[in-house]
């Protein structure tokens, strides 16, 4: 027998149970159905990368799939980003600290991700889901572009499964590809493209705290941040061509990662445990020394080569979709990966809301895919060829406070405020998105060139988010609640914060470097000075 049901996800991971999840909480009369191939319950501390969220993510699984509530109460909220630039060393309050003080007004959290698949499994199912573990999709075939079926529950393609030990077939209107890296659909339609961002990384649990307050006695640098919880952060230990995350777990395991440019650290350097200790002894003594006497409490091991690609197509007027790492994957760096799904699993929710309501499909699953692959290209930018300077103490604070601004003064801007699937309106702010994305871009190969004539000054100092003004208030403002005019003039507001930003940035590098070539930053600024309130060079680092 053959069942039939709306929508199959194939993958019952981050991405497709959020949303199945998202479908059920919009369209309650969706019959979803959702083929995981592992069994459920899974374990804490399970084997994931993405357990550390940012902005998007978190607001997307709090507010718009409504579990706010129990990240607060089951799982960590993240103390920002860290970042020591310790390369080679143990006196980790004699190095460069780039992080906030204090919490900031728009709650981030670090997720175990085996409590949290088990929550939104037995949350969809309350949804009205239905949840099938430990099925294996044998095939599939996608009907060719339907046009517009008559009836809303006239199956378009259909999927086989093994369970069990039995067959079993659905037939549905929707399917979506959520199945990871294995991307069912994206091999069977050869739709994987390459990218020019070529890097690797390993990555481990321990199961036991590691604590980088314990790592210093020095009562001024304990009480740099108040309350004193680096733990909590994601901490980043960088130098050239690497760095290391630090990811603490609700269930009291620490995820530890390192993820480098195999041009400077070749993967076969870290490939075992034993060979990544070695090459943190080498390169991150002071962590390598806490790991030591943690041996006995290693849970796990993985690698990934070159894991970074593209996707040419993940929306389809067909009615098939891919969401998660079975699309596109872009670095853990930043953690984009969470917030790629929730920005996927908002276009594929929305062209299944035009369909129940029998709305031709093709241009809008045009337009998102642009916008899609828009914000893909444009978030890579940070990335391609950046490696070299992360271990740099001079720049690379600056390459973070320009990444953030531009993350939260334009994507975030996009999804808190829902906007995201409002055409015309995206279509207001074109020329502002436009100027934005462009002005990144020459921002990122400056920011290169400057690295290549920097000093490396490594300060014991802290450089302190939390004391610049505006760069609160930015945070702050993505729980503004704006009308249409409110959201072009901050869009609007934003372009012009960037602009001053990118123009303090080029005349602080000219000051020591006067050599280096501002033309191609200048040619996107505006005629005279557009000044931010608030200068980075206020800061005493």
């Amino acid at each position: 027998m053959t069942q039939r049901a709306d929508i199959v996800i194939m993958g019952g991971g981050l991405a497709g149970l959020t949303l199945a999840l998202q479908l059920r909480r919009r369209l309650p009369e969706l019959e979803v159905i959702v083929l995981e191939r592992q069994r459920h319950p899974a374990p804490p501390a399970t084997h994931k990368v993405g357990e550390s969220t940012v902005e998007i993510a978190a607001h997307y699984f709090g507010a718009v799939l409504g579990l706010e509530e129990y990240l607060r109460a089951q799982q960590l909220r993240k103390f920002g980003f860290r970042f020591f630039f310790s390369d080679g060393r143990r006196d980790f309050d004699r190095v460069t600290e780039l992080g906030t003080s204090r919490y900031l007004a728009v709650p981030t959290y670090q997720l175990d991700r085996g409590l949290f698949e088990n929550h939104l499994a037995v949350a969809a199912v309350a949804s009205g889901a239905q949840f099938i573990d430990g099925a294996n999709v044998r095939g599939f075939t996608l009907a060719p572009d339907p046009g517009r079926p008559r009836a809303l529950d006239a199956p378009l393609h259909e999927v086989s499964y093994e369970r069990d030990g039995g067959e079993h077939r659905i037939a549905c209107r929707w399917l979506i590809d959520a199945s990871g890296r294995v991307g069912l659909i994206k091999r069977h339609l050869d739709l994987r493209e390459p990218n020019a961002h070529d890097a690797h990384s390993v990555w481990f649990r321990i199961g036991a705290r590691i604590d980088v307050d314990e790592w210093s006695s020095d009562a001024s640098w304990l009480t740099r941040c108040s309350p004193p919880h680096r733990w909590r952060s994601t901490n980043h230990l960088v130098g050239e061509g690497y760095w290391v995350w630090l990811i603490p777990l609700a269930s009291g395991s620490h995820s530890v990662g390192i993820v480098a440019d195999p041009r400077v650290h070749p993967l076969k350097s870290m490939s075992s445990f034993e060979l990544a200790l070695k090459w943190l002894r080498r390169n991150q003594p002071r962590l390598a020394q806490e790991l030591e006497g943690k041996r006995d409490q290693l849970q796990d091991f993985r690698l990934l080569r070159r894991f970074s690609y593209g996707c040419r197509q993940v929306f389809s007027a067909a009615r098939w979709a891919l969401t998660g790492e079975a699309g596109v994957f872009l670095d853990p760096f930043y953690s984009p990966g969470s917030d790629f799904i929730a920005i996927a699993n908002t276009y594929i929710t929305e062209l299944v809301a035009r369909d129940r309501q029998g709305e031709p499909l093709a241009p809008y699953a045009r337009i998102y895919e642009q916008l899609y692959q828009s914000f893909y290209r444009n978030t890579l930018t940070l990335y391609l060829d950046q490696y070299p300077m992360l271990g740099d103490p001079e720049v690379m604070p600056v390459k973070v406070f320009w990444d953030y601004t531009f993350y939260w003064g334009v994507l975030c801007q996009l999804f808190f405020q829902n906007r995201l699937t409002d055409v015309t309106l995206l279509g207001s702010v074109r020329e502002d998105l436009a100027a934005t994305a462009a002005l990144n871009g020459a921002v990122q190969v400056f920011l290169r060139e400057w690295s290549r004539s920097s000093a490396r000054r490594n300060a014991a100092a802290m450089i302190d988010q939390a004391s610049l003004g505006w760069f609160v208030e930015l945070n702050r403002s993505l729980a503004d609640r704006l009308d249409d005019n409110g959201f072009r003039a901050r869009m609007r507001a934003n372009r012009i914060q960037l602009e001053s930003l990118a123009g303090e940035i080029i005349e602080r590098a000219l000051a020591d470097h006067p050599q280096l070539d501002a033309s191609a930053v200048r040619a996107l600024l505006p005629m005279g000075p557009r000044r931010a309130a608030t200068m980075l060079w206020s800061l005493a680092a």
